[in-house]
């Protein structure tokens, strides 16, 4: 049990270690002209990802980095351990191995594949990946994925903080110079306009719900609902407050250092809309409203998103 236990919290220190004797420019590495953390992610770990697997019956979390995927992790997990019979955060909730593989399926040693086809089902899997760039397995099998979509300009902000507070991507010294690189392409897993648009080519499948951070935080309750409808996971009244109870930011905040560990004051800052508001100047909003007109207004994500409700101050 120790030794399961173990596996992703010794990737992430070593991780970690690798990354603070970096220079900036070795942080980030490309990838079919994609570009990833080095110490995180690899080459080899994407090409043993192609022929991974996946289950019919796993439950997926797609979405960009700061979207709000560690609040969705947390919901489907629970989801995932009521669908089981178990008490969510009990100790039975899940075995010691499923608990401490990294689910995100970019994240990791190239053999985690092979470690997860011991896992039992439904496994939880998440992803920042763009589906083009995810195993052709997911889309063969019809697996469930929960597409996660927020309003760029929060992403922007949200990303900002969190390359300054997380060594394993390069920091900025001023918002204007990460606005430059968020606006040029030249983040880790790419592109937030690009991520939007090439998702929409799967907006309308059926094993895809789209669901976006903010009516989310809008109506909780009704959202969990909906998720577990989704996913085919039958809720008692007393169990979705549980849920909600468990994956409030006050509670995921809280409980962070056991769940997250050494990474954990970077991932809970503020989890709020329209903080955006603080850091982009009149110019640097023009130019995304203009970006996000010309890559996916139209399109049905687009309008999913309430760009106008959001991002227009």
């Amino acid at each position: 049990m120790e030794k399961s236990r173990n596996i992703s919290e010794d990737f992430i220190q070593k991780a970690m270690a690798a990354a603070n004797s970096m220079r900036r420019d070795e942080l980030l590495f490309s990838y079919k002209g994609t570009l990833y953390p080095t110490t995180i992610c690899s080459p080899e770990t994407f090409k043993a990802l192609e022929s991974f697997e996946v289950r019919s019956d796993d439950v997926i979390l797609a979405g960009y980095p700061k979207s709000g995927t560690n609040w969705l992790s947390q919901i489907l997990t629970d989801l995932i351990a009521i669908s089981q019979k178990k008490t969510p955060g009990s100790e039975s909730s899940l075995n010691a191995e499923e608990q401490k593989e990294i689910a995100y399926l970019e994240v990791g040693d190239a053999k985690k594949y092979e470690r997860m086809t011991r896992l039992p089902s439904p496994r939880f899997l998440a992803s920042h990946l763009r589906p083009e760039n995810l195993p052709k397995s997911i889309f063969k099998n019809n697996a469930k994925i929960l597409l996660l979509i927020r309003n760029p300009k929060d992403v922007a902000t949200s990303f900002y903080h969190f390359s300054n507070g997380i060594v394993f991507l390069p920091s900025y010294e001023t918002w204007n110079d990460f606005f430059t690189d968020f606006m040029t392409k030249k983040m880790a897993w790419g592109c937030y306009f690009e991520y939007i648009s090439e998702w929409n080519k799967y907006a309308d499948k059926e094993n895809i719900m789209t669901i976006t951070y903010e009516e989310v935080k809008e109506n909780p309750a009704l959202s969990v609902k909906n998720i577990a409808t989704f996913f085919g996971i039958p809720l008692t009244e007393e169990e979705l407050q549980l849920v909600l109870e468990r994956s409030s930011f006050q509670s995921m905040k809280k409980n962070s250092d056991k769940t997250h560990g050494p990474i954990a004051n970077a991932l809970f800052r503020k989890g709020g809309v329209s903080d955006w508001k603080n850091l982009f100047s009149e110019d640097q909003s023009e130019k995304m409203d203009k970006a996000f007109e010309e890559h996916i207004a139209g399109t049905k994500l687009g309008k999913k998103l309430k760009y106008d409700l959001y991002c227009k101050a």
